[in-house]
């Protein structure tokens, strides 16, 4: 008998229903049971920085999502558009996980970031993305996630500009922005429309239409 199961008793459910209807295995993540509006509606409601910034709305990892794809872009301006894709979906697991802060990923060790990259595989797979991204792409991902952070920490978080700049380094060059908290509605349409310009461009099929309100 399993340690910690009583006899007769089943092993703890491994999967969540999506509002979509689908249900995805957490330890075994099939590509087929994941759909971008699945997670448009998820990462629209989960707080970056744990929700402690200012203003009335946390910012979500949806806005925080398209704005690094649109740093990217900056960085390199002839970036292809299924790289730029692999940017906007460069936290989509976090529909799943939430968005746990750095320290706290570093503290959970090897066994989180195993979940974390069999999730990303199969979402990648699952919108026409190479199952692993190439180095030089993580690299330009990072510089705009790290870009994105500092706006984020300066403006919303309460870090101040010398600290903004030692954590996350200087933004990059031409690049500003000023950002404004959406609310979780608007901010989940916005990471569903920038996917279907960004997949139609890749030469992916789109996802389906939206399988439930995003009213």
């Amino acid at each position: 008998m399993k340690k910690g199961l009583r006899k007769g008793a089943s092993a703890p459910r491994a999967w969540q229903r999506m509002l979509s209807g689908r249900r995805l295995d957490l330890l075994d993540p099939s590509p087929m049971d994941i759909e971008i509006e699945d997670i448009a509606h998820g990462l629209a409601r989960v707080a970056r920085w744990n929700g402690q910034t200012t203003g009335e709305h946390a910012f979500s990892v949806a806005q925080h999502s398209v704005v690094v794809e649109e740093i990217c872009a900056h960085i390199q301006p002839d970036l292809e558009p299924r790289w730029r894709l692999a940017a906007l979906l460069h936290d989509a697991s976090e529909y799943v996980i939430g968005d746990m802060i750095s320290p706290f990923k570093a503290a959970l060790g090897y066994d989180y970031k195993l979940f974390e990259e069999k999730l990303e595989t199969a979402i990648h797979i699952r919108f026409g993305l190479p199952a692993k991204t190439p180095l030089a792409i993580k690299k330009l991902i990072k510089q705009a996630d790290h870009a994105c952070a500092f706006f984020e920490a300066t403006q919303l978080a309460g870090f101040s500009l010398k600290e903004g700049l030692e954590l996350f380094g200087a933004p990059p060059e031409g690049y500003d922005l000023h950002i404004e908290p959406l609310p979780p509605s608007q901010a989940q349409i916005r990471y569903v429309q920038r996917y279907s310009i960004l997949s139609e461009a890749a030469g992916f099929a789109a996802a389906g239409d939206v399988a439930f309100d995003t009213e």
